[in-house]
């Protein structure tokens, strides 16, 4: 049930952030992956753990890390971001012990990062969004040129 919800739930928001062209901006899935990236450390403070906050911080620093170049260079790396973290939920438990992490959470998280970076790769390949930053800059000139007289 927890595959099912996460990969709906990510079909859903990446679909609905396209309808309404909120994925049109380049930010929107470096973002999204630094956020699912920090939910751990939100489940390390619900339980207490200091230890294991300060062992969550270091995957997050390197989601982010990783989100903050694919937003600079090529949203492709933000597909490898939410492919790593879905890998990352799969041996979550093996690898730190969590005591605030919900029995459910890595199932629903796997889920939706793999659906989400399906999503996000379908839109790179199929150019709805430029997946480097100097397509941003080429958008730019293209729309200052259209609005000039």
């Amino acid at each position: 049930m927890e595959f099912l919800v996460g990969a709906v739930l990510a079909l859903t928001i990446s679909a609905l952030a396209t309808v309404v062209g909120l994925d049109r901006d380049r930010a929107f899935y470096p973002t999204l992956t630094i956020v699912i990236a920090s939910y751990y450390g939100l489940f390390a403070v619900i339980g207490g753990s200091l230890h294991a906050l300060m062992l969550e911080s270091v995957g997050i620093a390197a989601f982010l890390l990783l989100s903050l170049i694919g937003f600079r260079f090529t949203l492709w790396c933000v597909v490898a971001a939410l492919v790593g973290h879905g890998v990352f939920d799969w041996f979550h438990g093996s690898l730190i012990a969590d005591p605030g992490v919900p029995s459910w959470w890595p199932m629903f998280c796997l889920a939706y990062d793999v659906v989400a970076a399906a999503y996000l790769s379908g839109l790179l390949a199929f150019s709805r969004i430029a997946a480097g930053s100097n397509g941003v800059m080429q958008q730019a000139k293209e729309f200052s040129h259209r609005i000039r007289p």
